[in-house]
């Protein structure tokens, strides 16, 4: 699995799959929870879009999925601070070498 990065408005968003299911977010939730002992904390399910936040070495971030967008994680702050888009950065590299 390869990750693409997206900045905006001084945000690093790390796209996991830009074209994939929801079974990929779940499968992407557990391992996060398994293997980094991510617990999350809010978790918004709308039809179309499920936000699941979590903190990661002292940062808010968001496990993203939407049914055209794929999967992605970003930094929960509007203007991020380096640190929690190099905890992005960090999650994004994690997941890159694990199969799903």
């Amino acid at each position: 699995m390869c990750y693409h990065l997206k900045t905006k408005f001084g945000n690093t968003e790390a796209v996991i799959d830009d074209n994939c299911g929801i079974s990929k977010f779940y499968a992407i939730a557990e391992t996060l929870a398994a293997d980094l002992q991510i617990n999350f904390l809010n978790q918004v399910d709308d039809s179309e879009t499920l936000d699941w936040d979590f903190h990661y070495k002292n940062h808010l971030l968001t496990l993203h999925y939407n049914i055209f967008n794929g999967v992605s994680i970003f930094p929960q702050h509007i203007k991020s601070v380096q640190q929690e888009n190099n905890a992005v950065l960090e999650i994004a590299h994690f997941l890159e070498h694990k199969a799903y």
